[in-house]
């Protein structure tokens, strides 16, 4: 299972490499688009990780998944996952601290783990109202993004919580990263933006 807020994303069971392919492609959020396995391949292998990258990513997420769901999947229905190049993004909202505290211990338990970013929030309550709304932030983003010829939109991921927009994945420069982070600040209703984004050029010196 993808810890989402998208119904139809909630299916457990272990997917063959090509089927999640397209299930990447919609990392960011929960758009109503069916894209046939070879479009998902090769949409996954113009991204800076490539194909293998990618299931490597894929790989990690189910295994978290599967930690999370053996534990008490009842108990992280609140969080969301997000992988890219083995660094975890955790984001979303439960009730009991110690949840958050065993979301974040199962995740660096994964295979594969390099990083986990935790960024979920424990509140006492979440409305339906600030779920509606988170996911229309990210879709709005998304559109911005895929507008804009001067972003590689396909190497970002998007996930909104209660007004707050986190993005990761790996930026041409820093000009696109600025221009990526100016989308996100101007779309209504953020309150904050925070980047894990990558530089590809840092990568390429380290």
């Amino acid at each position: 299972m993808i810890f989402t807020r998208c119904a139809a994303a909630r299916t457990w069971g272990a997917l063959a490499p090509a089927a999640v392919l397209g299930t990447l492609l919609l990392a960011s959020g929960c758009a109503p688009v069916v894209i046939g396995t070879g479009a998902a391949v090769g949409v996954t292998a113009a991204q800076e990780r490539g194909v293998k990258g990618a299931l490597d990513d894929t790989a990690v997420r189910a295994d978290i998944n599967d930690r999370w769901f053996k534990d008490d999947h009842a108990a992280y229905s609140g969080v969301n996952l997000q992988v890219q190049e083995g660094r975890v993004l955790l984001t979303g909202a439960v009730q009991d601290p110690e949840v958050r505290l065993k979301a974040v211990r199962l995740a660096w338990q994964a295979t594969g783990v390099k990083e986990v970013i935790n960024e979920i929030e424990v509140r006492d309550s979440g409305g339906l109202t600030d779920a509606a709304q988170d996911t229309w932030i990210s879709t709005q983003l998304r559109t911005r993004l895929i507008g804009d010829s001067a972003v590689k939109s396909r190497n970002y991921s998007i996930e909104t919580v209660n007004g707050t927009v986190y993005l990761i994945g790996i930026a041409q420069n820093r000009e696109e990263l600025d221009l990526v982070i100016a989308h996100a600040r101007n779309v209504a209703y953020v309150k904050r933006v925070v980047d894990y984004v990558r530089i590809k050029s840092d990568q390429a010196a380290s």
